[in-house]
């Protein structure tokens, strides 16, 4: 039997699940745009979040890339409130201490440019005051919010997060709500990790 491996844009105000029995009023879910009952989501993207989703029916895989320990990484840009001073970013890339928890280094870049993304539906909050920029960060760990809490620590909150990257496997060519088999040679650099 051949595993199947599925990359998924996911929308903004999607549950990573295919079921939600914990709300009387429907929230989306995978069920709504992914007709395949037999493929479970590696890893989690949060329901106000954005982007990259892999999901497979292969057990091993899901283990090798949802553990810690193995430590491959996963990129976000993420829309902050205000420009992040270098320090800041300093502060980011070397790791810093969120809920008695202290994050693994982080690559993180100011982005000259807004990235060509979608528009969110909703739209983020525009404050006419107050100035925005985009980060991209690379982490080779995924605690809960940790983006969110990663730039709240350091003074700038996430307004937009979507993730374009895991490891070797990019958004590129999908559009919200889109999905597709990978191809044999992303499957092949995906058994190499």
């Amino acid at each position: 039997m051949a595993y199947r491996y599925i990359l998924f844009y996911k929308p903004y105000d999607v549950l990573t699940q295919f079921t939600d029995a914990e709300s009387e009023n429907k929230r989306s879910t995978l069920k709504d745009y992914i007709p395949i009952s037999s493929v479970y989501p590696v890893g989690r993207l949060d329901r106000d979040s954005e982007g990259l989703l892999l999901l497979t029916d292969d057990g091993q895989m899901q283990h090798r890339l949802s553990d810690p320990k193995f430590a491959h990484p996963r990129t976000y840009w993420v829309q902050v409130e205000k420009i992040p001073s270098e320090d800041a970013i300093a502060h980011l890339q070397s790791g810093i201490t969120i809920q008695n928890y202290r994050t693994r280094p982080t690559k993180v870049q100011l982005l000259s440019a807004e990235p060509l993304l979608p528009p969110r539906d909703p739209p983020i909050r525009f404050r006419k005051n107050i100035p925005t920029a985009w980060l991209e960060m690379t982490l080779t760990e995924g605690k809960n919010r940790q983006v969110r809490r990663m730039t709240a620590a350091v003074g700038f909150p996430t307004l937009r997060l979507v993730r374009v990257a895991i490891a070797h496997l990019r958004l590129d060519g999908l559009e919200p709500g889109q999905w597709r088999e990978l191809n044999p040679e992303e499957l092949k650099l995906l058994h190499r990790i």
